[in-house]
C-alpha cells in the first residue's frame, strides 16, 4: 500500500506486507467500542489483506468477544470443547510437558466441512512461548491467479467433497492419539458426514476467486472424477497453494490478536516451543456457503 491508499484510512493505520497478503492495523483500541467508520476501515482493510493483525491489544474475554460480534455473528465450533461458560471461545492451551502432536499442524481452512463455514478466525495471545508456535498463512487468491489459463478452465465448475472424517472421526487422528493434550477434542460420528464444496471459490466481498481445498478436510476426491484424477489433480494444487511465494509466516507476541479469513487462506499452526506454556483464545465469525 502506499501513502496515497493509506489516505483512505482516517481511523486507522495499514500497513501491509510488500505482497498485500497480510497487513498489521494500529491505532485503535479493540477493548472498548468502535465508530461505525472506524469498523468500515478494518473490514475495508481485512477485505484487502486478508490476514490482519493487532498488535499491543491486552484484551479481556469479554473484549474479544464483543469484538469478534462487531465482525459478525458467532460461528459454529464443533469438535473441540469450548471454554466453561463461554460457548463460542476456544481455549488453544499446550502445557510445557505436554508431547501430543502440536494441534493444528496440517494445512487447512477450519471447519470448511460444515455446509456454511466460517467467513473468519480470530486468535488472541495470552502466553507466547519464547521460540516457535509461528502460524503459517497461504494466499490462495495469488494461487489462482498464478494458474494457467487452461488450469483455471479445468477447475471452474468443479467441486471437492470436504470432510472430518481425517481429524475427528472414530477413526481419525485424535481417535488414534495415546498421548494426552490439554485441549479436549470430541471424536464424533458427526465428524464422517460430507460436504461439496467449489474447488474455486468467489469472495462475496471482494469478487476474487480463490482456491478453496486443503489436505486436511478435502478428503473425499472430486465429483464426477475417478480415485486416481481426483488424487492427481487435488494433489497439484495442495502442493501449488501452498509454495513460498504464497505463504506469509506470522510471529506471535503478547497481546496480538489477529484476523484471517478463511473464504481464501489455508493456515498452519508450527510447532517448536516444547517445554513452553502456550495459550491462545478463538472465536470464529459465522460465513456463506461458498461459491
Amino acid at each position: 500500500m502506499n501513502v496515497m491508499s493509506q489516505r483512505h484510512y482516517r481511523h486507522i493505520h495499514v500497513e501491509p506486507r510488500e505482497t498485500g497478503f497480510g497487513a498489521e492495523i494500529t491505532g485503535i483500541d479493540l477493548s472498548v467500542p468502535m465508530s461505525a467508520a472506524a469498523r468500515a476501515e478494518i473490514m475495508q482493510a481485512w477485505a484487502a489483506h486478508a490476514v490482519v493483525w493487532f498488535p499491543d491489544q491486552p484484551l479481556s474475554l469479554d473484549a474479544l468477544e464483543a469484538f469478534t460480534q462487531s465482525i459478525g455473528p458467532f460461528g459454529v465450533d464443533p469438535f473441540i470443547k469450548s471454554m466453561e461458560g463461554r460457548q463460542h471461545v476456544l481455549e488453544l492451551r499446550r502445557e510445557p510437558d505436554e508431547t501430543a502432536a502440536n494441534f493444528g499442524a496440517s494445512w487447512h481452512s477450519d471447519w470448511s466441512f460444515q455446509e456454511t463455514p466460517p467467513a473468519a478466525t480470530l486468535l488472541h495471545a495470552s502466553v507466547v512461548p519464547p521460540v516457535g508456535g509461528d502460524t503459517l498463512y497461504a494466499d490462495g487468491v495469488r494461487a489462482y491467479d498464478a494458474l494457467s489459463p487452461v488450469m483455471k478452465r479445468l477447475l471452474d465448475g468443479l467441486e471437492a467433497i470436504h470432510s472430518a472424517s481425517f481429524a475427528y472421526g472414530t477413526k481419525g487422528f485424535f481417535a488414534k492419539e495415546a498421548e494426552s493434550r490439554t485441549m479436549q477434542i470430541i471424536v464424533s460420528e458427526e465428524a464422517e458426514k460430507t460436504c461439496a464444496h467449489p474447488l474455486v471459490r468467489t469472495h462475496p466481498v471482494t469478487g476474487r476467486k480463490a482456491l478453496y481445498v486443503s489436505p486436511t478436510y478435502t478428503v473425499g476426491g472430486i465429483v464426477g472424477m475417478t480415485g486416481e484424477e481426483s488424487r492427481a489433480l487435488l494433489g497439484f494444487l495442495f502442493a501449488h497453494m501452498v509454495k513460498e511465494a504464497f505463504v506469509y509466516r506470522h510471529k506471535w507476541r503478547k497481546d496480538m490478536l489477529i484476523m484471517w479469513d478463511k473464504r481464501c487462506t489455508l493456515h498452519y499452526a508450527d510447532g517448536g516451543y516444547d517445554g513452553h506454556l502456550r495459550v491462545m483464545h478463538r472465536t470464529t465469525v459465522a460465513g456463506e456457503k461458498p461459491v
